[in-house]
């Protein structure tokens, strides 16, 4: 399944849409991708087409998004906790995400057609090296459009980020380049891997867990 969807809004889609964009809408989204297993537990099918099945609702979500003009999203899509998981689930998981970077590469007029910029968050050097050079390729592909974001967070967690942007804070301090007076929230921030972004306005957990699972802590934290 694509990316970004290109099928109009049905007239009762379009009624909804026009509804909601009489009130502010917002700016930024986050969504916590959650729910995939116990969807497939529930269905009686393999984790890996839950796993699927919870990527084409996300293209659902972002045709939404577009149709709404919220310009940026963020999206939950693998935690470093998941390599925690089975060999099985984590080596399915990896080939799902080489199969959407594979299909992100192969939409390029599409994401320029709506200015879609890509951008992947996380501790990438986790990752197998075909699957960091098929987001690395992804992301300067998209690199100069910015009439929207999507922020995919891949071997992510909120604590590894902090404590990445303290470390870097840090080697300033030891090199000299950064007084320890220096050091304030607003530095911390913009060594964050979400500096380019704003805050998120909304998050929103898929499977209606009330749980942040170590996402985007310091972001949301209001």
């Amino acid at each position: 399944m694509s990316w970004i969807q290109e099928a109009e809004l049905n007239p009762v889609e379009r009624l909804c849409a026009s509804i909601l964009k009489v009130g502010p809408m917002p700016e930024h989204v986050a969504f916590i991708m959650d729910g995939n297993r116990r969807y497939a537990q529930k269905c009686r099918v393999e984790r890996q087409q839950g796993h699927s099945q919870g990527f084409e609702k996300l293209a659902e979500t972002l045709r939404w998004c577009l149709n709404l003009n919220i310009r940026e999203v963020t999206v939950y899509a693998f935690s470093i906790e998941n390599f925690k998981r089975s060999k099985e689930e984590v080596d399915g998981l990896m080939e799902l995400a080489r199969q959407k970077f594979t299909r992100l590469l192969e939409e390029q007029e599409n994401l320029k057609k709506h200015g879609v910029c890509i951008r992947v968050l996380g501790n990438l050097t986790l990752l197998p090296v075909d699957i960091q050079e098929l987001i690395a390729q992804a992301v300067l592909a998209t690199q100069s459009y910015n009439k929207c974001f999507l922020n995919v967070c891949f071997a992510y967690t909120s604590r590894h980020e902090i404590t990445s942007a303290v470390r870097e804070m840090a080697l300033g301090v030891e090199e000299g380049l950064l007084k320890p007076s220096d050091l304030s929230e607003s530095l911390l921030s913009r060594c964050l891997y979400s500096s380019s972004s704003p805050d998120p306005d909304l998050l929103i957990r898929t499977s209606g867990e009330v749980r942040l699972s170590d996402f985007l802590l310091w972001q949301v934290r209001s």
